[in-house]
């Protein structure tokens, strides 16, 4: 059984600082391409980061400079911290786990419970 476990959400000030983790099982991790999505109210679900196996990563326009996407193969997580964190940043945060190259933008694979980031003015 394939599960993706977020931790790291809450309540921020505008220019603060996040740290997300996921914790995945039941994969073969480091065969894995792993991101981090977001979806707001309202908005649809958008790629903020992603990291191929080989640690090749990806950013939303939107985070480039403030995001940083990491993992740890031999502890089966991925890591997201955040940085200069933005009202706009405010969203469910939710774990991705891809076995193949399918473009970032196509929703696809296995999926955490996500986790509430909160960004406050």
């Amino acid at each position: 059984q394939v599960q993706l476990v977020e931790s790291g959400g809450g309540l921020v000030q505008a220019g603060g600082s996040l740290r997300l983790s996921c914790a995945a099982s039941g994969i073969s991790f480091s065969i894995y391409d792993m991101g981090w999505y977001r979806q707001a109210p309202g908005k649809q679900r958008e790629l903020v980061a992603g990291i191929r196996r080989g640690s090749r990563t990806i950013y939303a326009d939107s985070v480039k400079g403030r995001f940083t996407i990491s993992r740890d193969d031999a502890k089966s997580t991925v890591n997201l911290q955040m940085s200069s964190l933005k009202p706009d940043d405010t969203a469910v945060y939710y774990c991705n786990a891809r076995s193949s190259t399918v473009a970032w933008s196509i929703m696809f694979g296995y999926w955490g419970q996500g986790t509430q980031v909160t960004v406050s003015s």
